[in-house]
């Protein structure tokens, strides 16, 4: 199994930071200056495509699993009418 690197959050953490503070002033709107925005856009996208490629990873193992049920049949128990 191929080793996988760790993603780089810092931008996706900075702007969450960014809009709590904004939040919390009660201020109507942000800004990002154009580094900062690319940063982020790049995040999302290797977040996106990291969870795309476990999503394919989960189901390519659901479908190659075999699941095994038992069903122990004993006739009915006392009781029963």
């Amino acid at each position: 199994m191929p080793t996988v690197s760790p993603l780089n959050t810092i931008p996706l953490q900075q702007f969450i930071d960014k809009v709590k503070t904004a939040d919390n002033q009660q201020l109507k709107d942000i800004t990002l200056n154009i580094r900062d925005a690319k940063n982020l856009a790049m995040t999302i996208g290797s977040v996106m495509s990291r969870l795309h490629g476990d999503l394919e990873a989960l189901v390519h193992q659901e479908k190659n699993a075999e699941e095994v049920i038992n069903v122990t049949v004993d006739g009915g128990g006392q009781g029963w009418k």
